[in-house]
């Protein structure tokens, strides 16, 4: 393993540790999405770093693409309007 393999990863290791806490620790639900999609993103460059591109494909087939688009169209769906005055008899 040479020394830009060793700083690619331990960069990206970073990467995934910094994401993951994010995912956890902010409050607001769209900006957590959007954390977990960078945290998957850079779990796929450690498949690549591997040498297993068909496992990084299908990494971001199925987790960026489609499981982070369903957690994204539900944050969007179920997120209150707040400028919308409620009128109660």
């Amino acid at each position: 393993m040479g020394l830009y393999e060793t700083i690619a990863f331990v960069l990206f290791a970073v990467v995934t540790i910094a994401s993951s806490w994010g995912v956890v620790l902010v409050r607001d639900v769209w900006h957590s999405a959007l954390l977990l999609g960078v945290a998957l993103l850079s779990v796929a460059v450690h498949y690549l770093m591997l040498r297993a591109e068909f496992v990084a494909a299908m990494q971001i087939l199925v987790y960026v693409g489609g499981v982070l688009i369903l957690i994204t169209f539900a944050v969007m769906l179920t997120r209150k309007d707040e400028s919308v005055v409620e009128v109660g008899a």
